[in-house]
C-alpha cells in the first residue's frame, strides 16, 4: 500500500487553502494525480517550511522521527499545486525532496483549479 506525503506551500496552506481540502478530497476521491492509487493513504500534510524552501529537509526528517513510533513512512511524495503552478522556488524544492526522501516524488494532487477565475 502507498503512503502519500503531501507537501504544499506554507504561505497558501496557511491563509488561503482552507484545510488542503482540495487535496484531501482529490485523493478520498482517487480524482487527479491520486487516480492512479488501487490502495494508498494519505499519511501527512507538510508546507515546504517557508520561502525559499531552505529548511524542507529538515522537515521531512521531522515527519521521519514523529512517524517512527507508528511505523509509518512516506511511499511517494506529492507536491502540491501551491508550489508546483505558483513557487519560484518549485524546482528546488522538488530537487531537495528528490534527493534526500529516496523516494519517488510526483508533481501535483488535485484537478480543481479554476482554469477562469472571473467566468
Amino acid at each position: 500500500m502507498d503512503k502519500i506525503l503531501i507537501v504544499g506551500c506554507q504561505k497558501a496552506m496557511g491563509d488561503v487553502c482552507i484545510g488542503c481540502s482540495r487535496c484531501l478530497v482529490a485523493f478520498n476521491r482517487r480524482l487527479g494525480l491520486f487516480a492512479k492509487y488501487q490502495e494508498a493513504e494519505v499519511i501527512g500534510l507538510l508546507s515546504c517550511g517557508g520561502c525559499p524552501g531552505a529548511v524542507i529537509v529538515t522537515r521531512l526528517a521531522q515527519v521521519k522521527l514523529w512517524n517512527a513510533p507508528m511505523g509509518e513512512k512516506p511511499t511517494v511524495v506529492h507536491i502540491a499545486p501551491c508550489i508546483g503552478d505558483h513557487c519560484p522556488h518549485a524546482d528546488d524544492i522538488m530537487t531537495k525532496i528528490q534527493v534526500k526522501s529516496g523516494v519517488p516524488v510526483v508533481l501535483g494532487t488535485h484537478p480543481f483549479a479554476p482554469s477562469d477565475i472571473f467566468r
